[in-house]
């Protein structure tokens, strides 16, 4: 391992919805497993699902989500397309963020069983991912 990688723990409601989601959807590897928790390889970042008796649901994409962010247009293009033709259940269609600007993307959100939202975009300028910091924009106005 030459970089950190990112870990995050989410809750699900089973294991098994899980892995069809995460693993048989998205393409995630799953690593260690037990009836209460996996862990995931999403993309080379950790992501460990705890099985939890109470699934809380939000209104709207804030103010939690996570996803990923495609260094190429076709890169997610191509996943969008995998997401659509499995079906994979879609919270938010794909759409063209602060469109002729530093900041312009492309994303879209899906939504797990367990209510978790993922968002998945690509920048048309790389430097906004991080940078940009004169433009007050950020994400959706709701």
């Amino acid at each position: 391992m030459s970089q950190p990688l990112f870990h995050l723990a989410f809750p699900v409601g089973d294991i098994p919805q899980t892995k069809a989601f995460y693993v048989q959807g998205l393409g995630c590897v799953p690593g260690r497993e037990t009836p209460h928790s996996l862990i995931l390889n999403f993309y080379h970042h950790q992501l460990v699902a705890h099985v939890t008796p109470e699934i809380h649901s939000q209104k709207g994409i804030y103010p939690r989500h996570f996803g990923l962010v495609f260094p190429t247009l076709s890169q997610w293009q191509e996943f969008y397309d995998q997401a659509q033709a499995k079906h994979l259940p879609c919270y938010q269609a794909a759409k063209l963020r602060f469109p002729n600007s530093p900041l312009e993307h492309r994303t879209f959100f899906l939504i797990d069983p367990f209510a978790n939202l993922l968002e998945f975009k690509f920048y048309a300028y790389p430097e906004a991912i991080f940078g940009c910091q004169e433009y007050a924009q950020i994400g959706d106005s709701n």
